[in-house]
Formats: structure tokens, sequence, C-alpha cells
């Protein structure tokens, strides 16, 4: 199988990252934080040793202003609700992920906060200039994605970043595709909040990811409970990260993550570089095929398309039969099909990663040409 859904999450993982899990499991699958004894004490190493390599990775000298969670919807979701308070304004965008949108949403739908939704321009860019005018003296929050799941163009969030912070706003920054391809400089772009996963671009397994929080900002914890510490309070603890990560950690996943993330920083710029090369020659490529329609642009990290007549999800479905694993759809973003026009039919998108080659885009390219015709 050529696997060219790493956007949805990355594939196959790199031998580190599975090895780093089974020692978790095998060594020292003790509860972290929660006894004094070796294998607790070394359950807790492995995760802070961790929650140390994601800040450095941010340029975050105190690693307790990273939270772990189980997704970046989960640190979407924490961060969303953890800062917003009846009667705010909030301001995103109409390209961002369901994990944005639906929570936001449903805040505006029950009455607790207003919404407003910024478009993109003709390129897909979300514009500073755009989201000030959006803002009102009630605007608490903007949330914007670092990069479309299904455009792949990089947004300016230090312009956005700039704006927020002359005006007094919180801005939360999606990173769910730029974590581990591109660098993430929350304080050069004033940014408040950082979530991101750990399952995409830096290597890790399913379930993990992680939620950074600018000093200064306070987020109300979305779960109370156990914490391992302040045990003898039944309110939850404020200090940080213990306030935001009640019960049990997802410890094999976190090793996994601390092994594949040290991998793909390792390699980030290589990678980076050979990934939108990829996609540059299937973008040429497939503009020479009839009948074929390219919503991305150059130099973007992954190429979304439509087969004209065919929908999304069947061409996806022949490309399966091929070995060939993409995805069509909606991609958990409806206003980006809105803005493509594409909503009906969605669009199959095509993300390499850091295992692909030059073989898998020309696999690819006939495959498609078949479906053509």
């Amino acid at each position: 199988m050529i696997y060219l859904d790493n956007a949805a999450t990355s594939f196959p993982k790199p031998r580190c990252t599975v090895e780093a899990m089974a020692r978790a499991l095998s060594e020292c699958g003790a509860n972290p934080g929660r006894a004094g004894h070796r294998l607790a004490i070394e359950a807790g190493r492995i995760m802070e040793n961790c929650r140390e390599e994601i800040a450095q990775m941010l340029g975050e000298r105190d690693a307790t202003r990273v939270v772990f969670a189980g997704n970046t919807t989960d640190a979407l979701n924490t961060a969303i609700h953890g800062v917003v308070r009846s009667g705010d304004h909030v301001v995103s965008s109409l390209i961002e992920h369901n994990s944005v949108l639906r929570p936001l949403s449903e805040l505006s739908r029950s009455g607790v906060i207003t919404l407003t939704l910024v478009p993109p321009d003709e390129r897909g860019r979300i514009l500073a200039s755009d989201v000030e005018r959006a803002l009102t003296p009630r605007t608490r929050l903007v949330a914007m994605t670092h990069m479309s799941n299904v455009l792949g163009v990089e947004q300016d969030v230090a312009a956005v970043g700039r704006v927020c912070r002359r005006r007094g706003v919180l801005l939360l920054v999606d990173c769910a595709q730029t974590a581990g391809h591109l660098p993430m400089t929350p304080y050069a772009w004033g940014c408040s909040l950082l979530a991101m996963p750990g399952h995409k671009g830096l290597l890790g397994p399913h379930g993990t990811g992680a939620l950074w929080i600018a000093p200064g900002v306070s987020v109300a914890p979305l779960r109370q409970g156990g914490t391992g510490s302040m045990s003898e309070s039944m309110f939850q603890p404020r200090m940080m990260p213990d306030s935001l990560e009640s019960g049990t950690q997802n410890l094999p996943g976190i090793a996994g993550l601390h092994a594949g993330m040290r991998f793909a920083l390792a390699h980030r710029g290589e990678a980076h570089d050979m990934i939108v090369a990829l996609c540059d020659r299937l973008r040429g490529e497939l503009l020479n095929l009839p009948a074929i329609r390219v919503y991305t642009p150059q130099g973007a990290s992954l190429v979304s398309f439509n087969v004209e007549g065919i929908a999304s999800q069947e061409v996806a479905a022949a490309l399966d039969s091929s070995d060939i694993a993409v995805r069509g759809g909606l991609h958990c973003a409806p206003g980006v099909h809105r803005f493509l026009g594409t909503l009906g039919s969605g669009a199959v998108r095509v993300s390499p990663g850091i295992m692909n080659s030059v073989s898998d885009v020309q696999a690819l390219v006939r495959a498609v040409a078949k479906i053509t015709g």
C-alpha cells in the first residue's frame, strides 16, 4: 500500500516510536505521578522528558506551560472552553477545521458567545486587516489555523498576532498541519495558546497531542479529577500543568511521541522541502491530465483535486483498489469547501509524508490517469 494520507495521521511511524512505546509498556508501565516507587518515578520521568522536548521546540523555558492532550481536538476544546466566558465575542475563519468551528458554533448557538467567521481572500489566506475589522470591544479570542488541511496554505499568524496584541485579544493557533513540518514560534507570533497533534508531523502515535499556554493566560479545566497533587483537597489544583491533566495519562503514547518527535525534528528541514517538492511535482502532473481541477497552489505541502464528474469518495475508493491511500470527502472542514464550491463533491486530498518518494507520486498519477480514461 502506498500511503498518502499523512495530513490525517502519519504512517508508517519510525521504528523508534514503536520501540519507545513497547519499552514504556514492558519496562515501566506504572502510573506517573501516582506513587513514590521506582516504576512510577520512571514513568513520570518519561512524561517530563517529552514535555521538556515540546517546550524546547516552542522556545518555551517553562515546561509547565505545556499540557498533554489526547489530540489536537482535545487541546482546542480545552483552550476554547477554558478561556471564553458568557457574553464574549470570538473571531475565527471559514477555513477552520471542525475542531474549532464546532465548539465555537455550539457556544454561539447556546447564546454563550457571539461569533464572527472571517472569509479567506481569493488565495485562501486570512488577512490580518479582515480579522481586525471583525474585532469588537467584547472580543476575547481569535482562533485560527496555521495551515488549512484542505488548501495547504500557510497563514500569516504573526500578522494576526500583532493585531491581537495591540487590541488585547487572546490568539489561539491550530498547528495540526504544521507541527513537525514548520517552526512553531508562539512568542514571536504573539500567540496566547497553541494546539498541536502528536500523531501527524511529529510522528508520534494516535491519541497524543499538546496545548501550550502563554504565561499570564488562565485556562479553566475542562475536566476535574485526580492529579497526584494536593490530594487532600476536593477542589482542582490551579497550578500548571496539573490543573489541566486530570486522570491517568497516555504513558506509552507520550513515550512514542517523544521518540517520534526527536526523529521528526532532526529531519524537519529536509523533510518539508521534500514533501513540498513531491506536491509540486504531483500538482504539475495532475494539471496535465484531462478533467482534473487542482485547488492547492504551488508550494503547498498537500494537494487537493477533483476529477470532473466523479465524486471525490469514488476517486479515493478507486485509488484504494490500486493500493494507494488518499482521502476523499470534506475533511471535517465545510467552510473551505463552501469557499471552493465543493461542498457537494468534496475533494481528493493527497498528503505525502517523510516516508514517501517520487515513485509513489508517479504511481498515483498513473492511477488517476486510468480513472480519467
